[in-house]
């Protein structure tokens, strides 16, 4: 049936404009500045090395070129987001968008700006499980887990290391608290205890009162649920300036290189995950971005195969139209069909031109389940000397 399907929508597509080369642009959507700045510096070269690669091989839509446009989500403000999103849409004309990153802003600008022009978004990063029901016509997909499975994962990782007790603290947005009652229902469903759950603001000078109501409740290790560049940064400094807690428990908001280069050896023993995996297309990736990009940061995977998936797609049904490619890209991510890896798209375009089947795997094992999001795999980090070290995958 697959076979099928993509087979008529590239019959469709003859003598249609998407039958002829066209000059293709792709909005990058994401955090340019604000508090993931250090890990959209490694996922923006991510998406558009493989936009570059697609442009390059001249296989897709007939030859037609492809360009990367950025925007800047600022991941925290939801109005310079919707704005962003629509100056890509409207004026840049841009036929899919990689993004956004921050869950809030991702939701502000799929719900106000792309499902009403029916615009498609494949997120590398945006993990609220909210996410998961929001309406959106079929347009919305995402390369990287739910923090639903985050949460089960990091209370199976705590668990593993002895701990029983820990205190949690979360940015107060979509993704800190969706990623808070996550993992403290999976936590306490283990039998483990949270003995406080509260909430920081990012962009402050002193968060020494948050950490006092921390410090206060007590617990063996400090969960900080937040931003490496923000103020996931500033409660573990004033945590270890007050002597509060000394082991902090990272979740992928804050597993960056930047994170230990600031707090300093004071970090080490530290833990916790972010989607990843010790793949094939993992460690082809980092072959392909060699010296251009760390293709090991956080989101950096996920970011090549959601710009990937889009390009994929258009080629699957023919067309840039996204109320036509939304309904493939599902296909081209999942069984059956020929497994794909970075520096393949231009053979997986040919596959596709030819009605085959092709089956992204990507860099960071893609399968699409659900409402178009990520199976999920994570890597379980540690900081060591000064620096982040995998130690196992999940």
């Amino acid at each position: 049936m697959k076979k099928l399907l993509i087979s008529t929508a590239v019959a469709m597509s003859l003598g249609s404009a998407a039958a002829s080369a066209e000059e293709i642009k792709i909005g990058v959507f994401l955090g340019l500045t604000g508090p993931l700045e250090s890990l959209v510096a490694n996922m923006a070269p991510s998406a558009e090395l493989a936009v570059a690669e697609v442009s390059a091989s001249g296989k897709l839509l007939d030859g037609s070129t492809v360009t990367a446009v950025r925007a800047d989500t600022t991941c925290i403000d939801a109005a310079a987001a919707s704005s962003a999103i629509e100056r890509l849409i409207t004026v840049d004309k841009v036929a899919g968008v990689v993004g956004g990153d921050c869950s809030g802003v991702t939701t502000a600008a799929l719900t106000n700006v792309a499902v009403p022009n029916g615009m498609v978004m494949v997120s590398p990063s945006a993990t609220s499980p909210s996410l998961t029901t929001v309406e959106d016509n079929g347009l919305f997909f995402r390369t990287a887990p739910s923090d639903a499975r985050q949460g089960v994962v990091m209370s199976d990782i705590i668990m593993s290391r002895g701990f029983n007790e820990v205190a949690l603290t979360y940015t107060n947005n979509d993704y800190g608290k969706g990623l808070a009652d996550s993992f403290q229902e999976a936590f306490e469903a283990a039998g483990g205890s949270v003995t406080i759950s509260t909430s920081h603001e990012d962009g402050k000078a002193d968060y020494s009162a948050e950490v006092g109501a921390l410090a206060a409740a007590g617990g063996e290790v400090l969960v900080v649920a937040g931003y490496l560049d923000q103020g996931g940064k500033g409660m573990i400094q004033a945590s270890l300036d007050t002597g509060a807690f000394d082991t902090f428990v990272l979740p992928d908001g804050m597993v960056g290189t930047a994170l230990p280069e600031a707090i300093g050896s004071d970090l080490d023993g530290s833990f916790g995950q972010a989607p990843g995996t010790d793949s094939e297309g993992a460690g082809k990736l980092v072959e392909l971005a060699k010296d251009g990009y760390d293709a090991t940061s956080p989101f950096a995977a996920e970011s090549y195969d959601a710009a990937a998936l889009i390009m994929l797609a258009m080629q699957a049904a023919g067309s840039t139209d996204p109320q036509k490619y939304k309904d493939t890209i599902m296909s081209v991510a999942n069984a059956p069909g020929e497994k794909i890896y970075p520096g393949e798209l231009g053979k997986a375009l040919e596959i596709l031109a030819d009605g085959g089947d092709v089956d992204y795997v990507g860099a960071s094992n893609v399968e699409l389940i659900g409402a178009g999001e990520s199976a999920g795999n994570y890597r379980e980090i540690e900081i060591k000397d000064g620096a982040i070290s995998t130690v196992g995958y999940h």
